[in-house]
């Protein structure tokens, strides 16, 4: 049992180390290591005591759920739609968007508004 959770461990921490991207690989990687954490534990009280069974199990799942809700830190599989309405600064005289998941605005052209 020991040395199962020993390699789960390593395993994780050369997963995470390896991810450097995006949302979606950084939260896969972290879902596989907690679920197959959790999958082991499972797995080794419960049933036949297969705690590599669990283990491939929880990954997997853990790994899908990662996945999205990574993918939905993102911005994308849909989780919401593109931010088209614009504002006008009567001061400045130009037009600006505020992007809701950095909480900065923006002027039409893209650069910071302040």
């Amino acid at each position: 049992m020991k040395t199962t959770m020993i390699a789960l461990m390593g395993v994780g921490v050369l997963a995470s180390a390896c991810t450097s991207t995006g949302n979606v690989e950084r939260n896969a990687a972290g879902g596989a290591v907690l679920g197959g954490l959790a999958g082991a534990v499972i797995g080794n009280n419960v049933g036949s005591g297969s705690a590599a069974t669990g283990a491939a199990i929880g990954a997997a799942i853990g790994g899908t759920a990662g996945a999205i809700k990574g993918c939905k830190e993102d911005g994308g599989c849909g989780s919401n739609s593109v931010n088209r309405r614009q504002y006008y600064d009567e001061r400045a005289g130009r037009y600006y968007y505020y992007d809701s998941r950095s909480g900065r605005y923006y002027w039409e052209d893209g650069a910071p508004r302040y």
